[in-house]
């Protein structure tokens, strides 16, 4: 599903990733944890084409995601493709990032309807029924200033799979939510992921949840994939030290 081949990122003088390479396979949940600063974000940020690689490959579903085939050789990709290429993956950011002036049930329906050429009541239908799955059937006609931050999370997380990502990318879903809130949002996410055949990298300092609801989890420190294994072997038998004090910073502060 998710390919990344020899990637580096600089921004000026700073290089944020270095040789990157891995792949999610269509249907896994991969967690990637790490440091602040250790590059994981901005994994999240090139696939979303929000930043541009500065060296190697990304491929979403066999296809280079930032440049296009022409002529034989790969260039950088014009925005028609790059439109093409986004709809593919679906992106849950810490922020919520919903449109303040638009109700509930809108800012589901708007982007099915002006990306993927939905008629209206088709788009709504499909709201209603995410809306239902993520426990706001009540809520269609509020804006969301007038939710908690767990209801405009969830409602980020229905507009994201209205879009029918094949992948989905969460960037720290929780951190802006209040602590009693956080275990619905992750139970919700859990449920989605056990339920549909959606691909997930996530960016979690949730670690209990990494652990839970993982295929695989990937431990970055700058810039670098420093362990990947299955949950149980990285949470209870790391390979590296850096690992193992990482893991004890944060679950003795947990």
């Amino acid at each position: 599903m998710i390919r990344f081949d020899n990637v580096v990122k600089r921004f000026g003088d700073l290089t944020v990733l270095e040789d990157l390479n891995f792949s999610v396979t269509p249907g896994e949940f991969v967690c990637l944890i790490g440091p602040s600063g250790s590059g994981k974000t901005t994994i999240l940020r090139l696939l979303m084409t929000l930043e541009k690689v500065t060296e190697g490959t990304i491929y979403v579903e066999g296809r280079p995601l930032s440049h296009m085939d022409r002529n034989g050789s790969l260039t950088p990709a014009d925005e028609k493709y790059l439109r093409e290429a986004r709809k593919t993956i679906g992106m849950v950011f810490q922020q919520f990032n919903l449109f303040p002036n638009m109700n509930v049930l809108r800012n589901v329906t708007e982007g099915p309807i002006r990306s993927l050429g939905k008629s209206r009541d088709e788009a709504e239908q499909k709201a209603k029924e995410l809306l239902e799955l993520v426990g706001l059937s009540d809520k269609l006609t509020a804006k969301p200033g007038q939710l908690s931050g767990g209801q405009q999370q969830r409602v980020a997380i229905a507009r994201a799979l209205a879009m029918e990502p094949r992948g989905m990318l969460l960037d720290e879903v929780t951190s802006a939510l209040d602590p009693e809130l956080v275990t619905g949002v992750l139970h919700l996410l859990k449920d989605i992921a056990d339920s549909t055949d959606i691909t997930f990298l996530c960016v979690t300092h949730e670690m209990q949840f990494a652990r839970d609801v993982s295929d695989r989890v990937m431990m970055f420190d700058s810039g670098r994939v420093l362990e990947d294994a299955a949950p149980e072997k990285l949470f209870t038998d790391p390979d590296h030290e850096r690992t193992r004090g990482f893991l004890h910073a944060v679950l003795d502060r947990a």
